[in-house]
């Protein structure tokens, strides 16, 4: 196996041999073979260990055995202790899960602290396996169905290709210890069910399985690739970027083979999980929306307007007296006083300081707002006046007002009111600008 691996390593993960990894290494088999062989292919590496604190003296003795470990290896180890059952508690995971969150989110700190290039995690084939059937028995698409991935978001994990019977036998043939978890053989979690009670089935039935299996999952991993390919070619027929968020080309989405299933390749990182309603929008009446916990799909005529969901809809900024300058989240409002009108443009307007009531408001429009557009006689409703401009729903609740006490001074960057315009000759003028 040490063959083998090095031969990995060198046609795979070339760009190892130069770099300076971090393994995680619990103390089992799996990671404690990884470290050894990272050590005979003269690999620069550092160990990370975690301290879930869940098996009381089992956990401690799994730390004492790799503070050992990166003694006698002469390497650099990082060890982190965690309130496991707290953190999981306090954010609605399982313990699994909890546990996941939580090494990972602190393998990328160490990386990034002490600028290591990659993070190696010692997944197998059978680990590959055992997530295949997880994913299958829960649901999922194509990348469900693929495996572990080999290498994603600096996380490298070289020991797909190797089964779990060719590390045991590589571990005993070099007399190397490793910290045996107690809970590997219990059943209640799914994935040791899945490996003590599901794979030995099909092993019975077929011995070659694992080894058909990395066929298989080969092939299922060229035709994700293909439909990757396939979807970087629609792409940018079927999607635009707007102001607020992209656009899907409703005309072009029906003319395209299997559209439910584009849909879902295209939305699936945005958290939808309504599928069928999702693609019934391209039927709908305008207005028809889909959410998901944190985007928002909306049919507008010809497109599909995919957004985030606002939280700044009920929210008013105020912007005080004799304030030259206000930043707010949506932009900077400046305020200056002029002697004449000098230009006209979209995103500037002039005042009559004189009628306005401070602090002056900002906020978004409501149902039933109305204003005295500047250039027209009476007065408005906000919604005839976007109905008018022909205003898809994200652009209509994504403008912002500017207020004057009850009073709407500036429908920003798109029309003033005209109960604030200059009316008297050699008043004073403010002129307020906004920009992004």
């Amino acid at each position: 196996m040490e063959k083998a691996f090095k031969n990995e390593i060198k046609s795979q993960y070339p760009y190892l041999c130069n770099s300076k990894i971090l393994i995680a290494v619990s103390g089992g088999l799996d990671s404690v073979v990884l470290t050894h062989l990272c050590n005979t292919a003269k690999l620069d590496f550092s160990l990370a260990h975690c301290n879930f604190n869940l098996r009381d003296e089992e956990s401690d003795a799994d730390e004492d055995f790799v503070a050992a470990l990166a003694k006698n290896l002469k390497v650099a180890l990082f060890i982190e202790n965690f309130d496991t059952e707290k953190y999981a508690k306090d954010n609605g995971l399982s313990t699994q899960m909890a546990a996941r969150e939580l090494r990972y989110n602190w393998f990328e700190t160490l990386r990034i602290k002490h600028q290591f290039d990659f993070t190696l995690t010692a997944h197998h084939a059978n680990d590959s396996l055992e997530t295949f059937f997880i994913n299958l028995i829960r649901g999922t698409g194509l990348e469900g169905l693929s495996g572990i991935n080999a290498d994603s978001n600096y996380i490298i994990r070289p020991l797909l290709n190797f089964s779990r019977k060719e590390i045991l036998a590589y571990a005993e043939e070099n007399n190397i210890p490793w910290q045996e978890d107690s809970t590997n053989a219990s059943t209640k979690y799914l994935r040791n069910k899945i490996r003590h009670e599901i794979v030995p089935v099909f092993e019975e039935i077929n011995p070659q399985f694992l080894e058909t299996f990395l066929k298989t999952q080969s092939h299922l991993k060229e035709n994700e690739e293909l439909i990757e390919d396939y979807l970087s070619l629609l792409y940018p027929k079927i999607i635009g970027k707007t102001a607020y968020g992209y656009s899907l080309d409703i005309n072009y989405l029906k003319k395209v083979p299997n559209t439910s299933a584009i849909l879902y390749q295209l939305l699936k990182s945005f958290g939808f999980t309504e599928w069928n309603d999702v693609y019934h929008l391209l039927d709908a009446q305008p207005g028809k929306m889909v959410f998901s916990t944190s985007h928002r799909l909306v049919k507008d005529r010809d497109y599909l307007l995919l957004t985030e969901i606002d939280e700044t809809e009920d929210k008013v900024y105020e912007i005080a007296k004799n304030e030259d300058f206000a930043m707010l989240p949506m932009g900077t409002f400046s305020f200056l006083a002029v002697d004449d009108i000098h230009e006209k443009t979209s995103n500037c307007i002039y005042v009559d300081p004189g009628k306005l009531e401070f602090p002056l408001k900002v906020r978004k429009w409501q149902k039933g707002d109305i204003f005295y557009p500047f250039g027209m006689k009476g007065k408005k409703k906000l919604s005839d006046f976007f109905k008018d401009k022909k205003l898809s729903l994200p652009d209509k609740e994504n403008s912002w007002l500017l207020c004057s006490g009850e009073k709407i001074v500036w429908v920003i960057n798109q029309r003033a009111d005209r109960r604030f315009s200059i009316t008297l000759p050699n008043q004073k003028i403010i002129k307020i600008t906004f920009s992004l």
